[in-house]
């Protein structure tokens, strides 16, 4: 895949970015897409048993006959990128800023099985905020990097990336963009990697902004985990919770086991585009049932394009492996408490991983300064409600601009 940067002069240099993908290489794709070799199909009415047939072949159709990775290459290429190298890696980022004054200074982390494509459709509404039913005195300048292995930031070719790496780099990313000031945003890994840049609390962050709480009481946490019931005497939210964490422990979490500890035997998903597509699209029951009513012609918050852009990206950049080895560097639980002292705001859909409680949102925050229950949206925020996620994030950080 060819990009194109200028020249480096020093380490911390800041090199315009661009993206030219080589029509050989878009040619290529259509034709593993086509040399495909499909299983029979599963033997249940539901998708109990993972990505239903009918669902990857109606994705695999499009994709070869229909799709334009051209449509998202120009949308990426009329945005500001950048390279820069961070602790001798290429970090890729978006950058644009506000038009209005005083804007907040706000960094937005994607997670897995996302990339920069997740945030494209909050970038208007939060840099340009009168536009979109919003005020000037809530714009955000917007940075949104492609975390490493991911798209189009360099592959750690050793250990050490791990999501306190994550959260060190993009706090030298932001004092290196010359912002004083800084407000946080995440979801999936983003939101402990955001969590995390909590907990180094630097002087320049206000505050932090999560769709994914990291807000489950530790013990209860391990109880979920374990198979075990919850215990007794808990609201009619916090059981709600408890039930979605158990179903997703039990029943949907063998991607993130694999990921996390046989990342490199996932060969496969380097040398099959469907395959790849497949182990994408099955991230939790909720998003598949979105994700395939998509491709079943009932589209309901994304587009066959907006999955599309995502999977190829993936494909394009040869990041399936590289990606998945952050599941092997993490050590820390993905949603229960870190001890996050400094204000946050919380938005809790209703088809995440867990609509998270208040209650657990204020005991784990106790600088709770914003929570927002929706009755609409899933696990990826920004790509599915981003006009309720900037809705929540101008709201959520009013109160420390």
């Amino acid at each position: 895949m060819a990009v194109r940067t200028e020249a480096r002069p020093s380490v911390a240099e800041i090199r315009p970015f661009t993206v030219e993908v080589p029509e050989a290489e878009l040619e290529a794709l259509r034709a593993r897409i086509g040399a495909t070799r499909w299983p029979e199909r599963e033997t249940v009415g539901d998708q109990s048993q993972g990505v239903r047939l009918a669902t990857i072949q109606a994705l695999a159709r499009y994709w070869q006959k229909e799709y334009d990775w051209r449509g998202v290459e120009a949308r990426l290429n009329a945005l500001p990128q950048f390279i820069t190298e961070i602790d001798g890696l290429d970090i890729h980022f978006i950058h644009v800023r506000s038009k209005h004054e005083d804007a907040l200074p706000l960094i937005v982390t994607h997670g897995w099985p996302g990339s920069i494509i997740e945030q494209l459709k909050i970038i208007e509404p939060l840099t340009n905020p009168t536009a979109h039913g919003g005020s000037a005195s809530d714009a955000f300048h917007l940075v949104i990097p492609s975390m490493p292995g991911y798209g189009f930031s360099g592959k750690p070719t050793t250990t050490g990336w791990d999501p306190t790496h994550i959260a060190r780099a993009w706090i030298e990313l932001m004092r290196r963009l010359g912002y004083q000031r800084f407000v946080a945003q995440g979801g999936d890994w983003g939101a402990l990697v955001t969590d995390l840049i909590g907990l180094e609390a630097p002087p320049e962050l206000l505050g932090i902004h999560s769709n994914m709480p990291g807000a489950v009481p530790p013990d209860l946490d391990k109880v979920l985990l374990s198979g075990s019931p919850p215990p007794s005497g808990l609201s009619a939210e916090e059981q709600h919770a408890c039930d979605q964490l158990s179903s997703f422990y039990q029943l949907h979490l063998a991607y993130a086991l694999e990921m996390g500890t046989r990342p490199q035997t996932l060969t496969g998903l380097a040398d099959s585009p469907v395959g790849l597509a497949a182990f994408m699209i099955d991230h939790d029951e909720k998003s598949l049932e979105l994700i395939s009513q998509v491709f079943d012609g009932q589209p309901r918050g994304l587009s066959r394009d907006d999955v599309l852009d995502n999977i190829t990206l993936f494909w394009l950049t040869n990041t399936a492996i590289s990606a998945a080895r952050l599941y092997a560097e993490n050590k820390f639980p993905f949603l229960s408490a870190k001890g996050v002292s400094v204000p946050v705001a919380v938005s809790a859909f209703p088809d995440e991983l867990y609509q998270c409680p208040r209650s657990w949102a204020e005991q784990s925050y106790p600088n709770l300064m914003y929570y927002n229950k929706h009755d609409k949206g899933g696990h990826f925020a920004a790509w599915e409600q981003p006009q309720f996620l900037s809705e929540d994030l101008r709201a959520g950080f009013r109160s420390v601009r």
